[in-house]
């Protein structure tokens, strides 16, 4: 059996002087390679596990780790994608995606070369020298997403990043990180309210709900990749997506 590649185990985090807790004995094994959705109501504490995978906030008790390594601090080998695009204004597309990498280290051809392409098979090669304020905000997700895999990250943790957009857009970015996701074979943590985004994009989804947050239900979906958009219509499909919104809507 493949030995889990991020484990967290018995996670309690909590925020007031009272010590109410946002989440409780929350345990979780993520082999390398899953894609895995996070689905649940507001204030379950959705965000706040994503933050403490990546370092950026740790739990009052319990144990993370990421290759058998504790996480006590930012995570080198990981990229994040936030609810919005968080783009710099004064640089261009292409800048913008180059500069995790700039602060690394001195930019080769061959960075400039990949973001290109990169941005090019998002449908983006003719934006490269634009800035944000003139791109849609389906474009500057692309940008995000372009962005975090870059670097090949082992971990991608994705914090409803698609939320804001119409449902067009949406559906064409699903079939766009897909694609991706296969490309570079990232371990991804998604976080999302869309039940129909979680099961088209994941291989195994986490309902979470309570106060405070836990695990109610994983559901691993049964459905090969690469997925097209015509499996929605599928019966089966449609089937296993009604009865996990009647679990979350009880």
């Amino acid at each position: 059996m493949q030995a889990p590649y991020i484990q967290l185990k018995e996670i309690r985090l909590s925020f007031d002087k009272d010590q109410k807790d946002t989440i409780r004995r929350f345990s979780l094994d993520i082999k390398e390679g899953e894609f895995i959705s996070i689905v649940g109501k507001s204030g379950c504490g959705k965000t706040s596990l994503l933050q403490m995978v990546a370092g950026m906030q740790k739990p009052t008790t319990g144990l993370i780790t990421i290759g058998g390594h504790e996480v006590k601090e930012p995570v080198d080998e990981l990229s994040y994608v936030f609810q919005k695009p968080i783009l710099l204004e004064w640089k261009t597309i292409l800048e913008n995606v180059l500069l995790p990498l700039q602060l690394k280290r001195k930019l080769t051809e061959t960075d400039t070369n990949k973001a290109k392409e990169m941005l090019n098979r998002v449908g983006l090669g003719d934006a490269i020298h634009k800035f944000p304020y003139e791109c849609s905000g389906g474009m500057q997700s692309r940008v995000a997403i372009v962005r975090a895999l870059l670097d090949k990250p082992r971990i991608l943790l994705m914090d409803e990043p698609f939320s804001a957009l119409d449902s067009f857009t949406r559906d064409q970015l699903h079939i766009q990180l897909n694609e991706l996701i296969d490309t570079y074979k990232p371990t991804v943590l998604f976080v999302t309210h869309d039940l129909q985004e979680a099961f088209f994009l994941s291989g195994r989804i986490i309902l979470l709900g309570g106060e405070p947050g836990r695990i109610l239900k994983e559901y691993p979906v049964p459905f090969p990749r690469p997925r097209q958009k015509s499996i929605l219509y599928d019966q089966s499909f449609y089937n296993f997506q009604q009865d996990m919104n009647e679990r979350l809507q009880s």
